[in-house]
């Protein structure tokens, strides 16, 4: 087994993690040159062909123990690590997002009946969903700044009825082919802004896939959607959680989706790193192996020290969520450190193996594009600053510098 990551902090975690890395490294990686991987993801019939071999592996949403309780985030983290493999892996073995974050949305606030109908198909990999909440740019709508919401969501009939909803979003990834959308719209006026989370069951014919756009990640099912909203009409028991709630349950789903999207590309960059050092010490350049010129040699080393800040960064933060806290300037930390972390890598191993790292004859051209990705993906690193340089000014008016 790989050796990048540290020690599981559960037995049941490191058993799990051992079989999902099995089944990663034997049964998904040969998919990587499957001509169903496309430019906008795995198409919808190697999902399910994937996730078939998962079940019966025993590896299927293996986060989430059979009497529905979540492993905690240490241990999810030695799980969704090995998951991330591959590109692939989160994929199959149904750890990828957004569908880990809803589902772990859905087992929070969920009613009995939403978990039922909604989550189950989910937990089972029957079905894919997407989370409606960014929106185009040109239109001044919701972007890193969630208060500039547009889209709008109206209750007809007084309490207990139908809400109708009209917007348009941006970039919702897994729209094409999702069966589960959880909406964010703005309900009521005035200041500050509010918002409300929504359960829609798809596809629905008030909510229109306009595009697909072309990104620099391919690693998604159904790839990232331009989608309008036009006269959605959704039940008030489909309302996730309670009206005008809507920003506080996304702080609930944020923190450990920001997590989770470290813990899988972290598998990620870890693979590239072992591509890269295989090629390294085996491809001889002026007289000796690449590894023995010190400008090789320094890269990988460099590699095997931001693999291991990475992964101590990771478990940091989720022991901050194992123990009760919000963790939302610890992920936004997590999330800023990760991800420069992780592209350094990446481009580090292109780097190595030269011509070879820019085709797409091997896997580390893509894990590159895909942790290039993630830097804006789940808020830009800039963002992240901005909020922590906040609570720093926070913190330091309201306890007095010393």
């Amino acid at each position: 087994m790989n050796q990048t990551f540290g020690p599981s902090p559960t037995e049941r975690s490191r058993q799990i993690a051992e079989r999902v890395e099995a089944f990663v490294r034997q049964t998904v990686i040969p998919y990587e040159s499957d001509p169903r991987c496309g430019a906008h993801g795995p198409s919808e019939d190697l999902v399910l062909e994937l996730r078939s071999l998962a079940r019966a592996a025993g590896v299927l949403t293996p986060h989430i123990l059979p009497d529905g309780h979540h492993l905690s985030q240490r241990e999810t983290a030695a799980v969704l690590e090995r998951s991330g493999l591959s590109p692939l892996g989160p994929v199959a073995v149904n750890t990828m997002a957004p569908d880990e974050g809803n589902m772990f949305l859905l087992s929070r606030i969920g009613t009995p009946q939403q978990k039922e109908r909604f989550l189950a198909p989910l937990v089972s990999g029957q079905q894919r969903s997407a989370f409606f909440m960014t929106e185009p740019a040109a239109e001044g709508g919701a972007g890193s700044d969630p208060s500039m919401l547009m889209t709008t969501a109206v209750q007809h009939g007084g309490a207990g009825g139908d809400w109708h909803i009209h917007g348009r979003k941006m970039f919702i990834t897994g729209a094409v082919g999702a069966k589960v959308g959880i909406v964010m719209a703005r309900t009521g006026q005035g200041t500050p802004a509010r918002a409300t989370m929504f359960l829609v069951d798809l596809p629905h014919p008030a909510v229109k896939i306009e595009r697909v756009i072309d990104t620099l990640d391919s690693s998604m099912p159904g790839g990232h959607a331009q989608v309008l909203i036009d006269g959605l009409q959704v039940p008030d028991a489909h309302v996730l959680g309670s009206a005008h709630e809507g920003f506080r349950y996304a702080q609930v789903r944020l923190s450990p989706a920001r997590l989770s999207h470290c813990m899988r590309w972290l598998g990620g960059a870890a693979r590239a790193h072992e591509i890269a050092v295989r090629y390294a010490t085996s491809r001889s350049a002026f007289g000796k192996l690449l590894v023995d010129h010190e400008g090789v040699g320094f890269m990988l080393a460099d590699n095997l020290i931001d693999l291991k800040q990475a992964e101590l960064m990771i478990d940091w933060c989720a022991g901050v969520l194992d123990a009760g806290s919000a963790g939302t300037a610890e992920s936004s930390m997590a999330k800023v450190a990760v991800s420069d972390l992780l592209f350094r890598i990446a481009d580090r191993c292109v780097q190595v193996m030269g011509a070879s790292g820019v085709s797409g004859d091997s896997v580390v051209e893509q894990i590159f594009r895909e942790t290039r990705a993630f830097r804006i993906y789940d808020g830009p690193t800039e963002t992240h600053k901005w909020s922590l340089a906040k609570k720093i000014k926070r913190d330091a008016l309201q306890g007095g510098v010393q």
